[in-house]
Formats: C-alpha cells, sequence, structure tokens
C-alpha cells in the first residue's frame, strides 16, 4: 500500500478552500467571504467563510474542516462496524452556493477524506466528494458543460469513472418522498480506496478544482439575465427541496452533526430564504413545469454509449 499523508491532504484542502473563495468573491464582483475560525471540544475545528447579500450571491459557504476523535459517531459505524473502536480523522472542503437570480443554478461541491486506525493493524482510508447542479430554469448546453467537465476530469482515471459516478451522483441526490432527483447531478463517490492512496488524492484534486471550471462559466453567462417576481418565488419554493433533502437524506449533515462538528457551519447549506406551497402543480407547458418534466429525473446528457 502506498503511503497515506493526512497532512498533504490538508494542504491542498486548505489552498482548494482559498482558490474556490477567490473565484468565487470575482464572479459576484462585490461581496467578500468572512472567515469564521473555530475549534471543536472532542479535537480539531476549522474554517467557515461564508458570503451574503452579493450582486451575484445571496449566501454562499465554503467549509474548511479537520475534526477528530477516539470514537466513531454512529453514521460512520452503521454500514462498515469493522470501524467500531478505532480513532478517526476526517478532513474535507464542502460548500454550497445559493445565488439571487434563478436562472443560476444552485451548486454544492465537496472533497473530503477519513482515516480511522487502530494500533497494530493497518489503517482503513478512503476518499468521497463530488458535485452536482440544481437549476431553477435550466439551460441545456449548462447542463452539458457541467456534465462535460466532470466527465473530461474523471477521463485520466479510467473510462468507467464518469458513468459509474454521475450514477451514483443520481441516485445519492434523490428525494423518494417526492420522487425525484434534486437537480442535474454531477458526480457523487464514497469509499474511494481501490487505487494507490496518491491516485485517489489526484482524482479528489481534479474533482475540486474541477467545480471551478465547471460552475463559474455559468454564473458568467446567467448573472445579468433578467428575471420576474414569478421566477424568484419559483426559486424560494424549490429551495425548500434542498432543504428537505439536507436534513432528511444527506449523510455529511447526519455525520457532522453525530460528531459533535460545529452547527452553524454544517447547517450554511440551507438557503436565506425557501418557502413550501400546499400541492403546487405547475402550469401545463410552462418553463416551471419542463424542469420537472426533463431536467429532475436522470438523462443522459452526453449522449454517451
Amino acid at each position: 500500500m502506498s503511503q497515506v499523508n493526512i497532512e498533504d491532504v490538508k494542504t491542498f484542502l486548505l489552498a482548494l478552500q482559498d482558490s474556490i473563495c477567490n473565484a468565487l468573491e470575482k464572479a459576484d464582483g462585490s461581496a467578500k467571504f468572512v472567515e469564521d475560525a473555530w475549534d471543536r471540544a472532542e479535537g480539531g475545528g476549522g474554517r467557515t467563510r461564508v458570503l451574503t447579500n452579493g450582486n451575484v450571491i445571496e449566501q454562499g459557504g465554503v467549509n474548511f474542516s479537520h475534526v477528530y476523535g477516539d470514537k466513531m459517531p454512529p453514521s460512520a459505524t452503521a454500514h462498515r462496524p469493522e470501524l467500531a473502536g478505532r480513532s478517526w480523522q476526517a478532513c474535507g472542503v464542502s460548500l454550497v452556493i445559493h445565488p439571487k437570480n434563478p436562472h443560476i443554478p444552485t451548486s454544492h461541491a465537496n472533497v473530503r477524506f477519513f482515516i480511522a486506525e487502530k494500533e497494530g493493524e493497518a489503517p482503513v482510508w478512503w476518499f468521497g466528494g463530488g458535485f452536482d447542479l440544481t437549476p431553477f430554469y435550466p439551460v441545456e448546453e449548462d447542463v452539458v458543460h457541467w456534465h462535460q467537465t466532470a466527465l473530461d476530469l474523471s477521463k485520466p482515471f479510467g473510462d468507467d469513472v464518469y458513468p459509474k459516478y454521475k450514477t451514483w451522483c443520481d441516485e445519492y441526490f434523490y428525494l423518494k418522498h417526492r420522487d425525484e432527483t434534486r437537480g442535474v447531478g454531477g458526480l457523487f463517490f464514497d469509499d474511494l480506496n481501490q487505487w494507490p492512496f496518491e491516485t485517489c488524492f489526484d482524482y479528489i484534486k481534479a474533482v475540486g478544482l474541477g467545480f471551478i471550471d465547471a460552475y463559474i462559466p455559468i454564473i458568467e453567462k446567467r448573472k445579468n439575465t433578467q428575471y420576474t417576481e414569478h421566477q424568484r418565488q419559483f426559486q424560494l419554493y424549490r429551495r425548500g427541496r434542498y432543504v428537505e433533502f439536507n436534513l432528511v437524506f444527506d449523510r455529511g449533515t447526519l455525520f457532522g452533526l453525530q460528531s459533535g462538528g460545529r452547527t452553524e457551519s454544517i447547517l450554511m447549506s440551507m438557503p436565506p430564504l425557501a418557502r413550501w406551497e400546499y400541492n403546487y402543480q405547475p402550469a401545463e407547458d410552462s418553463a416551471e413545469a419542463k424542469l420537472y418534466e426533463r431536467y429532475l429525473k436522470p438523462q443522459n446528457w452526453l449522449n454517451l454509449n
């Protein structure tokens, strides 16, 4: 097995947080991220960066954390009971961006590393992460660009990587009680350790930096598009789905809360405004109906065989 080096992972993740924040600030054009450093009583800490009330971004958070402890939280041992009794470390960068303009999709990305150790036994480690896009008024060329970026960064690691992690994303970001996907997907993976450590680490680097290439061009294309109050209200309604997914299904939220993470940092993924409406039905043949009929169902966006 190749040498596992968590310090190298931390160094990259801290630099990645800087790169993403810089790119988003430039795209927004006015607001800056405010940093909030925090410590975790049980071990570790992080730095939370939040941008609010920008020209483009209504609220966005880009978090780095490195936490550790002697006992695994239940969310981690539920499907990996062999990890019980091991000390552990987890570090990662996680972000969610909620733009003002309904024509700019909400986006989410994270890359993370986990290692569990026990004296006299080999460490158990893996990477996870991905990025996904949640549009309200989708433009197909944006969705294709998003997935093309995911395909291109995955290709050096094998022809099967993008199809596998694209499918995993469609299946993970799925609201069972609504029978719809959260958005148009992207990449999602967990338990990545089938390659040597360096190769897995290289893929994480590609995904983290690839988010910038995937998302910033969409912001630039759509940030000056005019929108109506009707479109704004639909955006707020659809943001409610984001809240539902994060509180009901998201494993990262559950892990953070169960491991004693900082609540404000964990829940910074929530939109600043959202609304619910009883038994909403989009008007027939409307742009809102098209979102449901085409974009909230898994699609072969790149027409791959």
